[in-house]
């Protein structure tokens, strides 16, 4: 089954394409949203292109669209596929279901609805920690694993102290135990403050370059909807749940290729050496003045990093 017989509809307004400002030139000439049904989850994805399939996941706080600087060109050689996460954007938002596991048992379904039996994928943030969960426990659908911007899978090696971390390093992981206290505190807390939160992370991630003011804009008033607040932070109150399973999945590296981007205004080469324990085959990309958000700000960097790695796999599709 092709992803044009896939049972889907067109969603249309904010969180869509038709939706997104600032769009590459010719964006909606190759790309349209679709809601793909995969039976306990409604899912939106962003696709285009021709050829073997890749997957694109974004991270917190974004949705597709972090993707979007990088989709034309990817689209010449692949069909891309840039989803929403399950409880961000205009896929549904359920209460639970935000443990790693069963959000790359998401991605899997997603996959399969398009007919897809093996595919590349790309997991930027959150979507670095998915993608492991996805390789790992699927390593017979996933060719290639590129994972960008966080310092290894949770788990896999140790994690910093709560206490003592130095002044840097707090200000970017902070939000880790600030985004998991239940009781609807954390939203309580961000709701009509999205701008001074999430703006804080942009900035504090972002390096020399930063984002755009209209781009944090964007995001700002994606996540100003309660249900994708609540939804974002289903990621971080799941994480108990993520480190019992990733504490199964480092019994056994990855196989497949895995290439790690990093920032070198942000994380850098501990993208790479996090991974190593995770999996035989790792190369890593070190993209020089860049903070966290690779993807949006150095995108002609990252294409290039991509299309070296993915030239086996897009030959052999």
């Amino acid at each position: 089954m092709s992803s044009s017989s896939a049972p889907q509809s067109i969603p249309e307004g904010p969180g869509s394409v038709s939706g997104a400002p600032n769009l590459p030139d010719g964006f909606t000439d190759t790309f349209t949203s679709r809601y793909i049904d995969t039976g306990e989850l409604r899912q939106h994805a962003v696709i285009g292109g021709e050829g073997p399939p890749l997957l694109l996941v974004h991270g917190w706080p974004q949705n597709w669209y972090a993707w979007r600087l990088l989709m034309p060109e990817l689209a010449r050689d692949f069909e891309v596929v840039a989803v929403d996460q399950r409880g961000i954007g205009l896929t549904d938002k359920p209460r639970n279901g935000y443990d790693t596991g069963t959000l790359a048992d998401d991605l899997l379904a997603l996959m399969d609805a398009l007919g897809h039996e093996r595919f590349a994928v790309v997991g930027h943030d959150t979507g670095y920690f998915i993608v492991y969960a996805l390789a790992a426990d699927h390593p017979d659908r996933v060719e290639r694993l590129v994972v960008a911007e966080v310092p290894g899978p949770l788990g896999v090696n140790p994690s910093p102290p709560l206490f003592g971390l130095p002044e840097p390093i707090n200000n970017k992981l902070w939000h880790l135990a600030f985004n998991r206290v239940n009781d609807e505190l954390t939203e309580q807390l961000v709701r009509g403050r999205e701008d001074i939160f999430f703006g804080y992370e942009f900035a504090i991630q972002g390096g020399q370059k930063g984002l755009p003011d209209e781009v944090q804009r964007y995001y700002f008033d994606l996540y100003s909807d309660p249900d994708v607040l609540r939804g974002s932070f289903g990621f971080y109150r799941a994480l108990d749940t993520t480190l019992a399973q990733n504490a199964e999945r480092k019994t056994t590296p990855l196989t497949m290729p895995v290439l790690a981007i990093g920032g070198a205004e942000s994380w850098g080469e501990e993208t790479g050496n996090g991974m190593k324990p995770a999996a035989d085959d790792v190369q890593s990309v070190v993209i020089p003045d860049t903070g966290h958000w690779v993807a949006e700000q150095a995108p002609e960097e990252m294409l290039a990093a991509l299309a070296e790695f993915l030239a086996p796999y897009r030959d052999d599709g």
